[in-house]
């Protein structure tokens, strides 16, 4: 069963290096969205966290040798479904980010912890368990 996803847009960040996870982060960038969606952002708002969904385009490819992987952060090796390794059998990543403005189709963000030109798959709302399970 094939599944096929196009991006819905791509970061952009200024950033040469980023860090290893958005909970470490700081750096500023923003999340160029194809004008075709730009009414779907309507509702994201400046002081909002959002999850975005990328693709890890440059991650190497998958093989079962990665199943077990050391991070470079911890001294002890873990399956990947336990870590944030951008080395999986489907190279998504999550990150979620703080909203800093919105202009048009354009989303300025901080958090970023991917590259320059990641492909974004998804933005979803943080829900807390205050706001319910409606959103």
């Amino acid at each position: 069963m094939p599944i096929v996803m196009e991006p819905i847009g791509v970061v952009r960040t200024e950033a040469e290096k980023v860090p290893r996870h958005w909970t470490v982060s700081d750096i500023e960038g923003k999340l160029v969205i194809d004008t075709k969606y730009e009414e779907g952002l309507r509702d994201i708002k400046p002081g909002q966290r959002i999850i975005v969904l990328f693709y890890f385009d440059r991650s190497p490819a998958f093989s079962s040798e990665l199943l077990v992987q050391t991070p470079p952060h911890r001294n002890e090796a873990l399956g990947v479904f336990s870590i944030c390794s951008p080395r999986r059998p489907n190279p998504i990543g999550l990150s979620v980010l703080e909203v800093l403005k919105v202009d048009g189709s354009v989303i300025q963000v901080k958090g970023i912890d991917m590259y320059d030109g990641t492909p974004i798959l998804d933005i979803k709302p943080v829900v807390t368990e205050d706001q319910g399970q409606g959103a």
